[in-house]
């Protein structure tokens, strides 16, 4: 089974949005860049925009794209669309996950992510 789904760094203040996922789900408790599936009939682009104000109410807009990355956990294969994007406005709210957080690129190395996750966390978090 392969999901395709995009995934947003999103920047404000020199800190990045984490969102923690809720249970019941693959990779239940673990941290992420909040995103989703890409429906039929949109782009990974629409998507992201579309999946972080269904899961957190917050409009994004949409500055950069960072890589593709492809991961297979054995019962399923994600591919993810990374984009850079901003919140100029509005608090987020955890409305489809557990909890969501600002945090310094430092503070990343914290918190539990999915494995797939683990390049883009070595880009974005400075060296310890």
């Amino acid at each position: 089974m392969t999901v395709h789904g995009a995934i947003a760094v999103v920047r404000r203040g020199g800190k990045i949005l984490i969102a923690r996922r809720p249970s019941g789900k693959h990779l239940a408790g673990c941290w992420e860049f909040p995103g989703g599936a890409v429906e039929p009939g949109e782009t990974a682009e629409q998507a992201v925009v579309r999946e972080l104000r269904e899961e957190l109410a917050l409009d994004v807009r949409v500055t950069g794209r960072e890589e593709t990355i492809d991961w297979d956990y054995g019962s399923k294969r994600v591919i993810l669309d990374v984009f850079i994007c901003e919140a100029p406005a509005g608090e987020p709210r955890p409305i489809q996950c557990d909890e969501c957080r600002w945090v310094a690129p430092e503070e990343l190395a914290s918190f539990q992510f999915p494995p797939a996750n683990a390049a883009l966390l070595r880009r974005l978090a400075p060296p310890q």
